[in-house]
């Protein structure tokens, strides 16, 4: 299955890059019908994994998806799982 991966390591703290970033990798998986992205807020204190789920739980951005999961043996990997 092919797959798209976005380290948000480098903008961390960066509000609107992150909602960029992941609107963005939305977008071409939708577009180039890729399966899963694997989005790597990192460990830390669990701020930005909260912020990518609370992104990814946005209506609009939930209807693109079928279904998110996150890595239980990295805490810090979602996978974003898409149907075409």
């Amino acid at each position: 299955m092919a797959k798209l991966v976005l380290d948000l390591h480098d903008i961390y703290n960066k509000r609107w890059e992150i909602d960029k970033a992941l609107q963005d990798i939305i977008e071409e998986a939708v577009l180039n019908k890729i399966g899963r992205i694997e989005i790597i807020p990192g460990k830390g204190s669990g701020q930005l994994k909260k912020k990518v789920l609370r992104f990814l739980e946005q209506k609009e951005i939930k209807k693109l998806y079928h279904r998110i999961e996150k890595d239980s043996k990295n805490f810090g990997k979602i996978y974003v799982y898409f149907k075409f």
